[in-house]
């Protein structure tokens, strides 16, 4: 049984379906794609470590002065505990967590109030670990794929109407397939777009005999590309 209709659209005399060939430039990614973001551990509390007193006699930190009695360990430097205080509300840091920062020692309080950043997401300060990403800073938990909510770690991102896609949910989304294989179109791939989908140009064959159509003459049927040859097959 033959298809009288196909055979009078697509009859050799007549002109073949057009396509066009086009190829990814390689050094532009064909999605926006985000730099890996590494956690920083800026604001993570600390605690000075006591010894009692020895014949060891450390220089303080703070006053350049022998300490002769029992000392603290802290930033790699030794204190008079009664010296080691908070560089703003100069709260006794002894006994109890600090925060470096710049080179000085602050209460939890106090660098909450003056120098923990804004997580982008939540709004609120961000102590321990920050994420910075698209000129912002997230804790590491608020910076978080769209799609699957998890969050990104060291891993990369796309940027897809402003919001932060991962690498799997963005190719699944996002991303042009080959009508051929349906694996993604990728930057620096040549491709073929005809039967107004897009190919690979090395999934672009007969669906007959599979000869590779690329530049070559071609027809359709049943959205299945046919060489020529192939052009009036039945069993496609």
């Amino acid at each position: 049984m033959t298809d009288d209709s196909f055979s009078q659209k697509f009859a050799p005399g007549k002109s073949t379906t057009s396509f066009s060939k086009q190829t990814l430039p390689g050094g532009t990614p064909a999605y926006s794609q985000g730099s890996p973001v590494s956690p920083l551990a800026r604001g993570t509390f600390q605690r000075a470590e006591r010894f009692p007193a020895s014949s060891r006699t450390p220089l303080c930190g703070h006053c350049n002065n022998v300490i002769r009695g029992p000392f603290l360990v802290a930033m790699g430097r030794s204190w008079h505990p009664e010296e080691f205080n908070c560089a703003y509300c100069k709260s006794c840091l002894a006994d109890v967590c600090f925060v470096e920062e710049q080179s000085n020692v602050y209460c939890e309080r106090c660098y909450e109030q003056f120098f923990a950043p804004t997580c982008a997401k939540c709004n609120t300060k961000i102590m321990g670990e920050v994420m910075h990403a698209l000129k912002q800073t997230w804790h590491t938990t608020c910076f978080i794929c769209a799609a699957c909510k998890k969050p990104f770690g060291n891993s990369l991102f796309h940027m897809e109407d402003g919001e932060p896609y991962c690498e799997k949910d963005y190719v699944n989304l996002f991303s042009t397939k080959c009508h051929g294989c349906d694996f993604p179109v990728e930057a620096g791939d040549k491709f073929i777009e005809a039967l107004g989908h897009t190919w690979h140009d090395t999934c672009f064959i007969c669906a007959v005999c599979h000869v590779n159509l690329e530049g070559q003459p071609f027809y359709s049927k049943k959205d299945k590309p046919l060489c020529k040859k192939h052009a009036h097959a039945i069993n496609v």
